[in-house]
């Protein structure tokens, strides 16, 4: 996106010293032809055109540092707001300038075009800088529209930066929110209930039923939770009974526990939990 600019070209300076020798060397033959003011008023001609040629060339040097300072803030936007906003204000300092330019340039030409003098080689240098001129209102043009189409795209990448941003916010929320959810869930899978008590107070809560002369047998249906200690079959590992007479009611594989003595108390280890809750997510322990 760098625009390569030329400098004015040599022949215009050389043109213009040329012209001042051409006049040096003619002045014998025209003095006596050619009024003093006459004189005068080529030399001024000459001197505003070479300042011109100065300061074009200036302007020409401005206009490629402002292409590389645009080419070095699009190669790194990040932060670069202050300098964009910089080289617009400078564009139009330039296109005002031009413009100044362009109106002293027109009035030389009519000087030129009013003088007894027909200088030919200073009609061209005028020729040649308008149309030096011409080009860079036609840089400076480029420069500024590649500048404000540049801001416009910076502008639709931070929307749609801003965008991704909430659409990865809103993800991220949901991805939590199903996350707790499936927490919840597997929490509630892993509830376990059990009890430890003896069996009058079993047969009170209704968990077991007896009968003269038949086995204690637990109670058919759901039982009450609230009336059950809650646990995780994942955490629970152990249980101390409090007794060294237990009995386990609820049905549970044999091989997944093993019920040792410690003191007065017997002790409940579990040793495979998924098989140990694979029949009942119920443990009733009854101890006398």
């Amino acid at each position: 996106m760098r625009i390569t600019l030329s400098f004015v070209p040599a022949v215009i300076a050389a043109a213009l010293l040329a012209s001042c020798e051409s006049n040096n060397y003619s002045g014998q033959q025209t003095l006596m032809e050619t009024s003093k003011q006459e004189l005068a008023l080529a030399v001024q001609e000459r001197d505003r055109l070479l300042a011109l040629v100065k300061e074009i060339s200036a302007d020409l040097d401005h206009i490629k540092n402002m292409d590389d300072s645009m080419a070095l803030t699009f190669s790194h936007p990040g932060g670069a707001d202050s300098v964009r906003s910089h080289i617009l204000k400078d564009i139009e300092v330039m296109k005002h300038t031009m413009v100044k330019r362009r109106e002293r340039l027109a009035a030389t030409e009519q000087e030129l075009a009013n003088s007894t003098l027909n200088n030919a080689e200073l009609k061209e240098i005028v020729n040649a800088l308008r149309k030096q001129i011409d080009s860079q209102m036609a840089k400076i043009e480029t420069l500024k529209q590649q500048l404000l189409s540049a801001n416009l795209h910076i502008a639709a990448l931070a929307d749609e930066v801003d965008s991704l941003n909430t659409e990865v916010v809103n993800v991220t929320n949901e991805l939590d929110t199903a996350k707790l959810r499936s927490e919840r869930l597997e929490n509630r899978l892993n509830l376990c209930y059990y009890i430890v008590a003896p069996k009058s107070r079993l047969k009170q809560l209704n968990i077991i039923e007896t009968g003269f002369l038949r086995n204690t047998k637990l109670m058919k249906g759901h039982f009450d939770n609230d009336t059950f200690e809650t646990g995780d079959k994942r955490l629970l590992r152990s249980l101390p009974l409090g007794s060294r007479k237990a009995r386990i009611l609820s049905n549970h594989p044999e091989a997944s526990y093993v019920l040792t003595a410690e003191g007065d108390s017997a002790l409940l280890t579990i040793n495979n939990p998924e098989q140990f809750w694979s029949l009942s997510n119920y443990l009733v322990v009854q101890i006398d």
